[in-house]
């Protein structure tokens, strides 16, 4: 009677310890699929030209529509609506968040040194470019592990 009572409880701690592997390697599939998906936000964004200031001979980036680019590209790759919602039947179940999109343009010094001690985030810059955050929350498929929420940093500079 004790081992089939032993074999009970042997299998309810593999079942947890199964559920936990799944939900941290969901976790770390989610956070490199944001990752990428601002990567390739940023890298849009940085290389939208402002005509006007080519013209002239100026590199510069076109900050409305790199901020466009910016949020299409991460809408597109995360699946989310215009008010940057998951859409309906996607993994993500939470609001994505743009905490930061900061446009560093001609009018700066190069190299230039950009520092945000609140995020803990230091990036040189050696041309015009774009520094974006956003926060990502895991959507735990068990409740083995606590909420887990990333705030995931990139930059990008222009390509000339």
């Amino acid at each position: 009677m004790y081992k089939l009572l032993f074999m009970a409880l042997m299998s309810a701690v593999f079942m947890s310890m199964y559920a936990l592997q799944t939900d941290e390697e969901l976790a770390m599939h989610t956070l490199f699929h944001g990752k990428h998906a601002l990567n390739r936000a940023v890298h849009a964004a940085a290389q939208q030209n402002d005509q006007v200031k080519l013209a002239e001979g100026i590199h510069a980036i076109d900050e409305s529509r790199a901020r466009t680019v910016a949020l299409q590209y991460l809408q597109a790759n995360l699946r989310l609506d215009t008010a940057n919602n998951p859409l309906p039947g996607t993994f993500l179940q939470d609001e994505v968040v743009v905490e930061l999109f900061k446009i560093v343009n001609e009018g700066e010094v190069f190299p230039y040194t950009y520092t945000n001690s609140a995020y803990g985030y230091s990036v040189t810059l050696n041309r015009p470019g774009v520094i974006m955050f956003i926060r990502l929350q895991f959507p735990r498929t068990y409740t083995v592990l606590q909420p887990i929420t990333w705030r995931i940093k990139c930059s990008a500079e222009m390509v000339f």
